[in-house]
């Protein structure tokens, strides 16, 4: 104790009692040691408690008797009322240097705690903020914030030096998630100053807020090479968005921006569709999953008919509504370059659908991809996009996952299929689709040469769907995807569906995930990958209550098929023992053997 709290006990005898007093009082002094030791050093010195025997004193008789009586009374009329009780004396004598002590304690303790507490700052003194003021300098690495050198410690200047190396050595630099922040980004943004390298560059999800966005301005201006940006996944917001933009107006590089979650608002889609006014080398802007209504679709609306070079706008997942799809068309009828209209998620429903496609008719250019997913379109909505289809000579690409259109918005799609002659990806997911919808669907494949990839997955079609679409591509159509996924056909379509396989060409991934197949199921389908098949490569049989019996039919399968063209199979999350597992791992490596293919089997 005393060695840590600096302060040290002294015992000091005290002068022998002058005669005359019978005990000696008890008391506690505090000293404060000079000399060598510190000024804030602080020594308790306890005093000694002395005390005679509490047996009362010898008397000495005198030389005169009658003199010494007298003395002798008068001394013991003394003792006796100053020591009334031997065993009081004794209890005073004990308990009161433990008080004294205890009172030397606190006084102490309040002393120490007096020098050890740090000082308040004072009240008129301003701290100073590290993101104060900025240091610029040419070489990379050197344009810091104040201050920033003594909050990064060495292993992050390590990793941040490292990407600035990388910035400087390769074409493509992916930096997502290293969460070096606004500081970081500082750090390394003067490497993309000149730099004749890198021409891609992922920023994605490192904390950067609309004040790291600052480093870009002077960086970005100089840089000739620098062709995608990602920023994704910053909370810059349109603070953020706005400074962005101010550098982007003089940079003639970059062709791709990335802005997906980074809490942009109206405010900072205003921002963006003035940089589309003037900037004339963006050729994709993404802005997925942000905060973007009604009033930023109407800005970035009004800069379409002013730019004639954006190509992709994505849009996804933001609350577009009615409102921003009618504002939408209005601008898109002006518009000549744009290619893909990305609008999944925006709760758009079947009035705004009926807007954009009288837009979309309008529009001059050739629109090759669409994405309304997920926008709440039904079987009425579905007709407006069915008449946009028959009219359409560039559409590839269309998405109506998750709506509502049901069998008769699917027959009306159906419809338009058998007149479009440029469709080739469909993806008809998650639409409450039975079977006589379906119908329709395999009935427009027919005839159809051009489709290549549909999705139905997520559609009750069961197997009486199963065997109508089995049936036409059996010997027609020219799908080489083909997703059936959470369809219910259960082993009596998986039957259909195998049945099919021993005929059909074209089709080279097959996905029956969560159908229910069972080990009657995957015995059908084990039966038709013994016929040689020079199409199928991939088989998806996840989540289909499979156990080893259909296990080890795939197992022999392979093993009697020698010119198996499958390359992957996936089991993954069914109910396959290590027996089973270990048959399929036979055959494998039986196949590897004696074919030199290889096929990767998921459990």
């Amino acid at each position: 104790m005393a060695s840590s709290s600096n302060s040290s006990l002294y015992l000091h005898s005290l002068p022998k009692a002058s005669s005359g007093l019978g005990q000696w009082r008890s008391g506690l002094r505090f000293q404060m040691l000079g000399g060598s030791v510190p000024s804030h050093r602080l020594s308790i010195s306890p005093v000694v408690f002395l005390q005679r025997s509490p047996r009362l004193p010898a008397i000495r008789a005198a030389y005169n008797s009658e003199g010494g009586s007298r003395r002798r009374a008068y001394k013991e009329s003394q003792a006796a009322s100053g020591f009334p009780n031997a065993k009081a004396q004794q209890l005073a004598s004990t308990v009161l240097p433990l008080g004294s002590f205890a009172v030397a304690t606190f006084v102490l303790w309040k002393v120490v705690e007096k020098f050890m507490s740090p000082k308040s700052p004072k009240t008129g003194e301003k701290s100073k903020s590290s993101t104060e003021g900025v240091k610029w300098s040419i070489g990379a690495g050197t344009n810091l914030l104040q201050g920033f050198s003594a909050k990064v410690d060495r292993e992050n200047k390590q990793r941040l030096n490292e990407f600035a190396k990388q910035l400087r050595s390769f074409r493509s630099v992916d930096m997502s998630g290293c969460n070096f922040g606004d500081e970081g980004l500082f750090f390394l943004a003067e490497s993309l100053g000149y730099n004749q390298t890198v021409e891609e560059v992922s920023f994605s999800a490192n904390g950067i807020t609309a004040a790291g966005v600052k480093a870009f301005d002077g960086v970005l201006q100089s840089n000739i090479v620098l062709k995608v940006l990602n920023l994704s996944g910053n909370p810059i917001g349109d603070e953020g968005a706005k400074t962005l933009c101010a550098t982007l107006m003089e940079n003639s590089s970059i062709e791709i921006l990335q802005l997906n979650s980074t809490d942009l608002g109206d405010e900072g889609a205003k921002e963006i569709a003035e940089l589309l006014k003037r900037n004339s080398t963006l050729r994709v802007i993404e802005l997925n999953n942000n905060m973007i209504d009604y009033s930023g679709f109407t800005s970035l609306a009004g800069s379409l008919p002013e730019n004639n070079t954006i190509r992709n706008l994505h849009l996804n997942g933001n609350y577009g509504g009615a409102l921003g799809a009618n504002a939408l068309a209005k601008g898109l009828e002006g518009n000549k370059s744009l290619r893909e209209l990305h609008l999944h998620g925006n709760s758009i429903g079947d009035e705004g659908i009926r807007a954009l496609m009288a837009g979309l008719s309008s529009h001059k250019g050739k629109l090759a991809l669409l994405d309304l997913g997920n926008n709440s379109i039904t079987a009425k909505g579905a007709f407006y996009v069915s008449e946009y289809i028959k009219r359409s000579k560039s559409l590839l690409w269309l998405n109506l996952y998750m709506n509502d259109i049901g069998n008769e918005g699917a027959e009306k799609v159906a419809d338009a299929l058998k007149q479009n002659r440029s469709v080739a990806t469909i993806d008809m997911g998650g639409n409450n689709i039975q079977a006589e919808g379906v119908s329709a669907i395999a009935q427009a494949l027919k005839d159809n040469a051009i489709i290549t990839t549909l999705e139905l997955g997520y559609n009750p079609i069961g197997p009486d769907g199963a065997k109508a679409l089995s049936e036409i591509l059996k010997f027609h159509g020219s799908v080489k995807t083909l997703k059936l996924g959470w369809c219910q056909i259960a082993a009596k379509g998986a039957e259909y569906v195998a049945d099919m396989l021993r005929y059909n060409n074209t089709i080279s991934v097959l996905d029956l995930r969560a159908n229910g197949l069972k080990d009657e199921g995957a015995s059908c389908l084990a039966r038709s990958l013994k016929v040689v098949n020079e199409a199928l490569t991939s088989v998806d049989l996840g989540f289909n209550e499979i156990r080893d019996d259909g296990a080890f039919a795939i197992a022999q399968a392979l093993k009697a098929n020698e010119d198996v063209t499958v390359t992957s199979i996936n089991l993954g999350n069914n109910f396959i023992t290590k027996f089973g597992q270990g048959a399929l791992t036979d055959a494998r490596d039986h196949v590897l053997e004696m074919t030199e293919k290889e096929v990767e089997i998921f459990f």
